[in-house]
C-alpha cells in the first residue's frame, strides 16, 4: 500500500468529509478538526441549512454541494470520509480509491458481503488504503468491559449479553426512517453493524448464528425497528444482541456472567451527546464516564462499582493517521468488517 501521496514528514491528513448529517456533523468534521495531524478541507453537502451550519462551525473549509466537485479537487486531498447513507458507499468509495485518495467508509460498510470483498479487492488494486468507521470500539464500557477480560477479573465467561435500545418511536429522522434493507437500511445493519462488531472482537470468530428482525414502524413494508442476534464464538461464548428504538425502558448495556463473577453496566456511552453538544475531544471532561454510571462486578449481594476508561473516539483518527504514513495497521481492518456483514446476510437470509 501506498502512504500518503505529495505529503512528507509530519504535514496533515488533507482531509474531505462527504455528507454532514449527524455521521459527518456530529462525529468526523469534531473529530478530524480537532486532531493535530489532519485538515479539514472540504465538506460536502448539498443541503443549503447543512452547508450553512458547515460554513459557521467550519470557516477555513471549503463547502462543496456534490462529490463530483469534490472529486476534482482529488489533487489536493489524501483521504475522503463517507458518512453517507448506506446505499452510496460502494460507488463513492470506489471513485475516490479510483482518484488514488484513501477512504473512511461510515458503517455499516455497504449492502452485503459481496459488495465489501469487491470493494477491498479495489483498495488493494488501487494501492490505497480502506477502513471502516467501527468507533464504538473505543466506547469507555467497551474498553472497559475489554479490560476486564484482559484481567481475567470474571473468570471464564459464559455469556455475553448486549443492547442498544432507546425510546424514539418518531424516528431518528435522517436516512434510517425510510432506507429499505436492500438499500443497506435496517436497524440490524445499523446497530448490529457496532454490537455484532464488540462481539467478535471480544470473544472472536462466530461459528453459529440466529437473528430475528421486526418492523415496529409505521410503513409497513419498511426495514426492520428492532432486532436480536444470537451468536456462538469458536471460544465457547454465547452472545446475545438486543437493538431497539422504541424500547418504553431499556435494559443493560452489558451483562456478561463469567465462571467467577458478572460484570452489569447500565447507559449508553457519552461521547456522541457530547460531540454533538460541542465538547471538543481536547476539553477534560470529554470521554469521562460519570461514577454514577460505572458499571459493577462481582456476584449478587457482593458487587462494586469498575471505574471507566475514558472514551477514546479521537483513537480511531490517531490510528488512521499512523497507518496512512506506514507507521502501524488500520484502526479497523476492513476485513474484520466484512465478518460483520456475513454474519447480518446469513441472519437476513433465515430471519
Amino acid at each position: 500500500m501506498e502512504t500518503l501521496k505529495g505529503n512528507a514528514g509530519a504535514a496533515p491528513v488533507r482531509t474531505a468529509v462527504v455528507g454532514f448529517g449527524i455521521s459527518g456533523k456530529v462525529f468526523h468534521a469534531p473529530l478530524i478538526s480537532a486532531h493535530p495531524g489532519y485538515s479539514l478541507d472540504v465538506i460536502v453537502t448539498a443541503d443549503p441549512v447543512r452547508a450553512a451550519e458547515a460554513a459557521r462551525l467550519y470557516p477555513d473549509t471549503r463547502i462543496v454541494p456534490t462529490p463530483e466537485a469534490l472529486f476534482d479537487l482529488a489533487g489536493d486531498l489524501d483521504l475522503v470520509v463517507l458518512g453517507t447513507p448506506p446505499l452510496t458507499h460502494f460507488d463513492l468509495a470506489a471513485t475516490a480509491m479510483a482518484r488514488g485518495l484513501h477512504v473512511v467508509v461510515d458503517k455499516p460498510f455497504v449492502t452485503t458481503a459481496a459488495e465489501g470483498e469487491a470493494l477491498i479487492a479495489r483498495a488493494s488494486d488501487a494501492g490505497v488504503q480502506l477502513t471502516v468507521f467501527q468507533n464504538r470500539r473505543w466506547d469507555a464500557d467497551f474498553l472497559t468491559l475489554r479490560k476486564l477480560l484482559r484481567e481475567g477479573a470474571l473468570g471464564e465467561v459464559r455469556t455475553f449479553e448486549s443492547r442498544f435500545e432507546w425510546w424514539r418511536p418518531e424516528g431518528f429522522g435522517n436516512w434510517r426512517d425510510t432506507a429499505a434493507v436492500s438499500d443497506g437500511g435496517g436497524i440490524l445493519n445499523d446497530l448490529g453493524a457496532h454490537l455484532i462488531d464488540q462481539a467478535i472482537q471480544l470473544f472472536g470468530a462466530v461459528t453459529e448464528s440466529y437473528g430475528e428482525t421486526a418492523n415496529r414502524g409505521p410503513d409497513p413494508d419498511g426495514a426492520d425497528t428492532e432486532a436480536f442476534v444470537s451468536l456462538l464464538h469458536e471460544s465457547g461464548v454465547r452472545s446475545r444482541l438486543w437493538m431497539n428504538g422504541m424500547a418504553a425502558q431499556v435494559g443493560p448495556r452489558f451483562h456478561v456472567l463469567g465462571s467467577e463473577a458478572g460484570y452489569t453496566k447500565w447507559g449508553l456511552d457519552g461521547q456522541e451527546p457530547a460531540l454533538a453538544a460541542g465538547m471538543t475531544p481536547s476539553d477534560p471532561a470529554y470521554g469521562v464516564d460519570p461514577e454514577e454510571s460505572w458499571g459493577r462486578v462481582g456476584v449478587d449481594g457482593a458487587t462494586q462499582p469498575v471505574p471507566a476508561q475514558t472514551g477514546a473516539y479521537p483513537d480511531f483518527y490517531t490510528r488512521l493517521a499512523g497507518a496512512l504514513r506506514g507507521d502501524g495497521p488500520l484502526p479497523v481492518d476492513p476485513a474484520e468488517s466484512l465478518e460483520v456483514l456475513k454474519v447480518i446476510d446469513t441472519i437476513r437470509a433465515f430471519a
